[in-house]
């Protein structure tokens, strides 16, 4: 499992950029890149739709997530991460969070429209938080 997730300033700037135009609701992203001994590494930032358009959930449609898995495969990395904003709480996991964290095993970014701070997350047998690098 990852201990630490690495993603660049530029990389964080599109992400709360897509968090605030996506703003009253959640946004959502997949994470492209590397495993490099136990550290994610982020090389790509695949900008997805909310499908559900709510404040408190996010759904990534099964079409642009194939469309995730295609891009990592035809540039030889992989999925390494998910991203969502939460627009009026904290960067933590929701209850929902964890739930879906269980079947995508990869670390979670959450960015806080409160506090525009971006955490990330692992589910082990609790969820812990990593370092973004």
């Amino acid at each position: 499992m990852q201990n630490v997730i690495a993603i660049s300033t530029s990389q964080k700037q599109i992400l709360s950029s897509h968090a605030k135009k996506q703003k009253p609701n959640e946004c959502c992203a997949i994470l492209l890149g590397h495993i490099q001994n136990n550290k994610a590494v982020v090389e790509d930032v695949l900008l997805t739709d909310n499908v559900e358009k709510s404040p408190v959930n996010f759904t990534i449609s099964p079409e642009q997530t194939l469309q995730g898995y295609m891009k990592a495969q035809k540039n030889n990395m992989e999925i390494v991460g998910i991203f969502h904003s939460h627009p009026n709480s904290e960067a933590r996991p929701s209850t929902t969070d964890q739930k879906y964290m269980e079947i995508n095993p990869y670390v979670w970014i959450i960015f806080s429209g409160l506090t525009n701070e971006f955490k990330a997350f692992v589910l082990e047998t609790k969820i812990v938080e990593i370092p973004i690098v």
